[in-house]
């Protein structure tokens, strides 16, 4: 159970790509960056479709299934909202609203629900631990399953950390969080040194399960039926470097195997569907662009169209601007011919008055005859 290198992997909850770290695939390692599984939740996940569909797909391509019923007990927000998606599933806490309290299960939820989702919670749960087991037990269907990860060893038996614990409450004291107790037989007890896991509600660890004992715990509260899931999934980032605190299925008896086909099936007509939407989103931008550059180029063509026939206007404005300057130019030179032919004729007038003048006063001086 190794790491498979470099790449990436589709995470299972959101359909997210994820890069796959070098990092050694723990239980909390390997975050999905967009809703934050980890390869604990995923591996869950995987379980949770192998149980109810017969084969591991993501979360996003299940199909829904608002006849099939679940109930998680405080699941992380991300994924109640995805589960709730696919199937008639609510969310639970110990500490909030909708409250759920596995030492003491509504009756009305015997036999109600076809799978239950536990992840983290069993080692929060007060003794005895077999009877809230037993109480998952009754609130599943014939074929319901429990689907449950909690941290277990691989050797020796499940550790108690309080195994008279009855009234009980937390208190500083000197600076440190200590337990206080009152057993059954009245003696009070208290105890330093307490390892609380993360997340709000009830999250002292009580006890510290084996393997073995894990095993017996959960057949005796009414589970014959178990599976430790040790299978990897590289491509959802399942890869696990651990053979302990493995994901657990839980029935009361033998299962009828669901039809992969089914799931399959509606996985790829979805898929056909999505593509089929994609394409159909690419051709009307792609109609659209085409749209606005056929729109862009009428109105190219307009701008042309009204820059020519300015350039026409222009060209004959011109044109009869210079018609016009050349009839002028043709009139001056006519008037130019005629100054030049009346001077002409005024000098031979000039002339011929000269040469009279000259020939009465040449007849008048006798010099002609």
């Amino acid at each position: 159970m190794t790491c498979s290198g470099f790449g990436s992997f589709t995470c299972n909850v959101c359909g997210a790509a994820c890069p796959r770290p070098a990092t050694a695939a723990t239980r909390e390692a390997w975050p999905c960056p967009e809703c934050g599984a980890s390869l604990r939740v995923r591996a869950l996940i995987a379980l949770l479709s192998e149980e109810i569909l017969g084969v591991a797909m993501a979360l996003p391509d299940f199909p829904v299934l608002k006849g099939v019923r679940g109930i998680g007990m405080s699941d992380a927000p991300e994924l109640a909202k995805r589960l709730a998606k696919k199937f008639d599933y609510t969310n639970t806490f110990y500490h909030q609203a909708p409250f759920f309290d596995i030492t003491r299960p509504s009756e009305g939820d015997a036999g109600r629900y076809d799978f239950i989702l536990s992840s983290e919670v069993m080692e929060h749960v007060p003794a005895p631990i077999q009877r809230s087991f037993a109480a998952l037990a009754r609130m599943l269907k014939p074929e319901g399953v429990l689907l449950l990860t909690t941290p277990y060893n691989v050797e020796g038996r499940t550790v108690e950390h309080f195994p008279e614990l009855h009234e009980y409450t937390l208190a500083s004291l000197g600076g440190r969080v200590v337990l206080v107790n009152r057993r059954r037989d009245g003696q009070v007890e208290v105890f330093e040194n307490l390892v609380f896991h993360g997340g709000p509600g009830s999250t002292l660890e009580l006890r510290v399960f084996t393997e073995t004992s894990l095993r017996e715990t959960i057949a005796a509260g009414g589970f014959p039926v178990l599976r430790m899931a040790a299978e990897n999934f590289p491509e959802f980032g399942v890869e696990h470097a651990e053979t302990w605190s493995l994901p657990i299925a839980a029935r009361k008896g033998p299962r009828t195997p669901p039809a992969p086909e089914l799931a399959l099936q509606y996985r790829e007509a979805c898929r056909r569907a999505l593509k089929a939407a994609h394409d159909a989103a690419d051709l009307q931008l792609e109609v659209e662009a085409r749209t606005e550059w056929a729109f862009k180029q009428e109105a190219d063509l307009q701008e042309r169209t009204a820059w020519a026939l300015h350039l026409v206007g222009e060209k004959k404005e011109a044109l009869e601007a210079f018609e016009h300057e050349q009839k002028s130019a043709e009139e001056a030179w006519a008037c130019v011919k005629s100054l030049d032919e009346e001077l002409r004729e005024a000098r031979l007038a000039r002339a011929r008055l000269e040469r009279r003048l000259w020939t009465r006063l040449g007849r008048r001086l006798g010099m002609v005859k």
